[in-house]
């Protein structure tokens, strides 16, 4: 029989925080077990040869070949070095373009043709100009990286920050609140969660272009690590190149949701 004092106890939230935690964490490895797997399995059952189509073991074992005996690191490094650039750049532009549009209407009238057009132009359509334009260097593969994410970025803020509740803004209003503090003391600041998750979104877009702009003449980078690698049919530094973009990825994924958890502990309270 239940006493009183035993119906008075708290629930063991923490505990059960942890056990949630814990059986996420154990069902994204059994995924990733599972995919090893099938890999490994389909490798094994010789549907290509070894070269074309090699297993998990022999692509670890170029991946640690190229760090240590390629210097594969200063590849990774100037690969996320570009990334981090015009990832950066991109948010510098739209960030305040988008928020513009989202909370006033003529901006949003003059801008939103422009920006819902030109997102559905295609990044790699771009390469020919950005060549004559700034040449083979770095300028062309930030550039190629910045278009690949901008217009994006500017519809999804602009949209991201219409969600402001209309309450909040007639009370500011009411308040007697200047339009100027209105943009930044409410609208802004209710907004920036949504904000550095859809920055969190937006940063895998980035790394799908990443092959694309270094492809063409490009010294240094995993893109350019690969098309070496393709000129002498090492599928297996190929496949490397790929898996570390994917590690990257998904570590660039968990610092944007630590960056969010410890920014705006309130949302994450269970």
């Amino acid at each position: 029989m239940t006493t009183a004092t035993e119906k008075s106890k708290p629930p063991r939230f923490g505990n059960a925080v942890l056990m949630g935690r814990l059986s996420t964490f154990g069902l994204g490895l059994l995924g990733w077990l599972f995919f090893l797997g099938a890999w490994y399995w389909a490798a094994e059952a010789d549907i290509a040869p070894d070269r074309l189509f090699p297993g998990p073991d022999t692509v670890i074992a170029s991946l640690y070949e190229l760090l240590v005996e390629k210097n594969f690191a200063a590849d990774i490094w100037a690969s996320t070095k570009r990334i981090l650039t015009s990832f950066a750049i991109a948010i510098a532009i739209a960030l305040p373009l988008g928020l513009l549009m989202g909370a006033l209407k003529v901006v949003d009238r003059v801008l939103s043709p422009l920006a819902g057009a030109f997102r559905y132009l295609p990044a790699p359509a771009f390469i020919p100009l950005l060549l004559m334009w700034l040449g083979t260097g770095e300028a062309q593969k930030i550039a190629l990286l910045v278009i690949g994410v901008i217009f994006f970025l500017i519809i999804m803020i602009a949209d991201t920050t219409r969600q402001v509740p209309k309450v909040f803004l007639e009370t500011a209003k009411t308040l007697g609140l200047p339009n100027y503090k209105i943009l930044w003391s409410v609208i802004f600041r209710y907004s920036l969660p949504a904000y550095i998750d859809l920055f969190r979104q937006m940063l895998a877009v980035s790394w799908t272009y990443l092959v694309i702009a270094e492809i063409v003449a490009a010294t240094d980078g995993i893109g350019a690590m690969m098309m070496r690698a393709k000129r002498f049919v090492h599928v297996d530094d190929i496949m490397a190149g790929i898996l570390v973009i994917g590690i990257l990825g998904l570590l660039f994924d968990a610092l944007f949701r630590l960056l969010h958890r410890l920014a705006f502990p309130y949302l994450h309270q269970r």
